[in-house]
């Protein structure tokens, strides 16, 4: 199959909805606090698309809310508001066993595959329980699909009556993403998919999720915070901070030039042979508490250039042609260009 044609996206205008597969529309995830404590603003009003054969990075610093994020993408988590469409559905309106139809067609490949394997499991096993659970296929098919699927991840067949424990981290994730591809899904979260896995071994895994996404077609939603593996996998990328998305769009032009002072550290901190022997600045601080926010921009407690308004006026997600940033100092240069 050959890779479909990916169109570049105007941030912050719908994509044609023939195009979009997952949108998500100020989309809202509070947990409740604990002994009476304010509730854990995971998520705090984030909209984002993945078009069909695209993949979009989110990246940000743990726990800025980005594996919430994907779990309320994949229906595993119920929004406290918004609204999350696949393919045109709002899956808070499906019936559980409509839903569970849809989520055959969306999969997940974790940090840690083993965690989330049976120990007590052959891999034949671990790769034919989700077939079974949605109903695919008959006893002969789904063997087939296992040689089918190990073969396309670059593992022998003999991988079947093996256990979990008997594998290298990066077999491992292989075998993940075997497993998520059991379903045929049209879309995968792929969270920290290659952080746990030495470099050498993080190219090869990455390598291969670009390999069978040209071969299937298919989209990824690609949750990182390493900035350096965002860039190589992504055709456009989000940056989330304390539970919202401060600037967006594409690649090459977000790692060029940011806008956003958020984003402008995090591009610095990426190793550079350009850079080297330059001393960088490291973001001080730590990100606040998700339940407990600061007022106005999330990020002025931490920002080397933030003003008066910042502290106490929280900025919208605002388009600047084909990307987007929330900042009061990106927002007043681009007034003063216009007037």
């Amino acid at each position: 199959m050959s890779a479909p044609v990916v169109r570049p996206l105007v941030v912050g205008e719908p994509a044609p909805a023939a195009d979009t597969l997952l949108a998500l529309d100020q989309v809202v995830k509070h947990f409740p606090g604990r002994r009476k404590q304010p509730p854990v603003r995971a998520v705090d009003g984030v909209s984002l698309s993945v078009r069909r054969g695209e993949t979009v990075g989110l990246v940000g610093e743990s726990g800025s809310g980005k594996s919430t994020l994907g779990r309320l993408a994949l229906s595993l988590l119920t929004p406290t508001a918004g609204t999350v469409r696949f393919d045109g559905t709002d899956v808070s309106t499906l019936r559980r066993r409509d839903l569970e139809h849809l989520r055959r067609r969306m999969q997940l490949v974790f940090q840690d595959p083993v965690s989330s394997f049976s120990p007590r499991m052959t891999i034949e096993e671990v790769l034919t329980e989700p077939m079974i659970v949605h109903g695919v296929g008959n006893k002969d098919s789904r063997r087939k699909r296992c040689r089918e699927l190990l073969d396309l991840v670059g593992l022998p067949v003999t991988a079947l009556e093996r256990y979990p424990h008997q594998f290298s981290g990066g077999q491992a994730q292989r075998i993940g993403i075997a497993r998520a591809l059991t379903t045929n899904p049209e879309l995968i979260v792929c969270d920290e998919a290659v952080s746990a896995l030495d470099v050498s071994v993080q190219a090869q895994i990455l390598n291969l999720l670009r390999d069978v996404q040209r071969e299937l077609g298919l989209s990824y939603l690609f949750i990182a915070h390493d900035l350096n593996v965002v860039r190589y996998m992504s055709d456009r990328i989000s940056v989330m901070y304390l539970g919202k998305l401060v600037e967006s769009g594409p690649t090459d032009t977000l790692m060029g030039a940011p806008l956003h002072p958020y984003t402008a550290a995090l591009v610095e901190a990426v190793p550079s042979l350009e850079r080297r022997g330059e001393l960088r600045a490291p973001l001080s601080g730590e990100i606040p508490s998700p339940s407990r926010p600061p007022s106005g921009c999330h990020f002025h407690t931490r920002c080397p250039r933030r003003f008066e308004p910042c502290d106490h006026v929280e900025p919208d997600l605002v388009a600047f042609g084909d990307r987007s940033a929330a900042c009061h100092l990106v927002q007043g240069a681009e007034s003063g260009a216009r007037s």
